[in-house]
């Protein structure tokens, strides 16, 4: 059985080099430092969490040219990626033992924490092992509908018109096409049908809300907040005040924040899933503003459907403990490496599905076998999917 060191520093001992300054602990738990003594030798092994702490082992020293490094017997391997590291520890040269950092995630979107409910695997392949995918048309037409939407409230409120909402839209896809979506359309036809469909969706946002009726208090709402010992970040689409009257016949303030989706709306009975990151929001509005908002909205612009929810307090508590739950549980899988990957009909709509996820490399699961359910599967996961694109696109340089 390979030796286990309580402390990192009794581990570099047996290799021979004086404690380190700082090292870095990768997302697969293996270590890597180099030595204070000898500036050309790095050492490395394998770290794991148990009851009584991080315990770690050493698997050996060497030299390292570059991101590369050979063992005595010749043999040549990469390291693991530490440029950004997810986390990082630091050693005091001055005391006779070493102090070890616990690992820590840094950040976490709503989007981020919905992968990771919705498949541990999932998350790992797109924010730890930040696995490029192919842009698709749900991004770009996502990406470019915000951007020209956010556009249309900065106008005077006389000059919110379909036609300015349509030249909005053209302008912004001319400015991010270069840089985003290069190649994203193999022929001119096919990104003219593209935006015609675009065009016809964004008409249908008018017979959803009059936007000359309020002023937006924010628009694309850009959100880092600390909450507790977590930092949640993500981009809030818009937050309004309009008035409403009771059934008491009293007119009240009531604040609303909202979200545009330009996939098609799920059935009824899945809306209630499709607001937990707007819960989140939510909350974070809550934390920054001394509020709490009294309405969340869901404007899916094909359709057109409009979902809401009114929240309170003790929503949002609640949803301040699942999210303190999931932050420890990705911390969890960070350090042991464990990554479960979920099989559900969502899979046909995962960009890792057919290559990297080990849950389909061999056997495929049986699915669901009532047309009836599998049918309603689909449309959530259809949904589900162009909701996942919108997101990633929406919070692209999100951790």
């Amino acid at each position: 059985m390979e030796p286990k060191f309580k402390r990192l520093e009794h581990a570099l001992e047996r290799c021979s080099v004086g404690p380190p300054e700082a090292g870095f602990l990768s997302e697969t738990g293996r270590w890597m430092t180099k030595s204070s003594q000898h500036p050309e030798m790095y050492v490395f092994g394998r770290a794991s969490a148990t009851r009584g702490g991080m315990w770690f082992s050493r698997t050996g020293g060497t030299q390292i040219p570059n991101t590369k490094h050979q063992t005595p017997n010749t043999k040549v391997f990469h390291l693991f990626p530490v440029t950004p590291p997810m986390y990082s520890w630091t050693m005091s040269t001055n005391h006779s033992s070493a102090a070890v950092q616990e690992p820590v995630l840094k950040t976490l979107s709503p989007s981020r924490a919905s992968d990771f409910k919705t498949c541990p695997q999932m998350y790992k392949f797109k924010s730890i092992d930040k696995i490029p995918t192919v842009p698709t048309k749900f991004q770009a037409r996502g990406t470019t509908a915000h951007l020209a939407l956010e556009r249309l409230f900065e106008l005077p409120a006389a000059e919110r018109t379909p036609d300015h909402l349509y030249d909005l839209f053209r302008s912004s896809w001319a400015e991010i096409k270069p840089t985003d979506y290069p190649d994203l359309f193999d022929t001119v036809d096919e990104e003219r049908e593209w935006g015609i469909e675009t065009l016809n969706l964004l008409a249908t946002y008018f017979t959803v809300e009059d936007p000359t009726s309020f002023e937006p208090l924010e628009l694309e709402m850009d959100l880092i907040v600390a909450v507790n010992s977590m930092t949640i970040r993500g981009i809030l689409d818009r937050m309004e005040e309009i008035s409403e009257t009771g059934e008491d016949g009293q007119t009240r303030k009531i604040l609303v924040i909202t979200d545009y989706k330009t996939g098609k709306a799920p059935p009824e009975r899945y809306a209630q899933k499709a607001f937990f990151a707007l819960k989140i929001y939510a909350l974070l509005i809550r934390i920054t503003k001394g509020v709490t908002p009294d309405r969340l909205r869901l404007l899916y612009l094909n359709g057109p459907t409009a979902y809401t929810l009114d929240v309170n307090d003790h929503q949002l508590d609640a949803m301040e403990k699942q999210l303190q739950a999931l932050w420890s549980a990705i911390e969890k899988a960070i350090i042991t490496g464990i990554w479960p990957a979920k099989t559900s009909v969502l899979c046909d709509w995962c960009d890792f599905k057919d290559e990297l996820c080990p849950a389909w490399n061999d056997v495929e699961p049986e699915k669901e076998s009532d047309t009836g359910k599998e049918t309603d599967a689909e449309d959530e996961a259809d949904t589900e999917k162009v909701a996942e694109d919108e997101a990633d696109a929406d919070e692209a340089d999100t951790p």
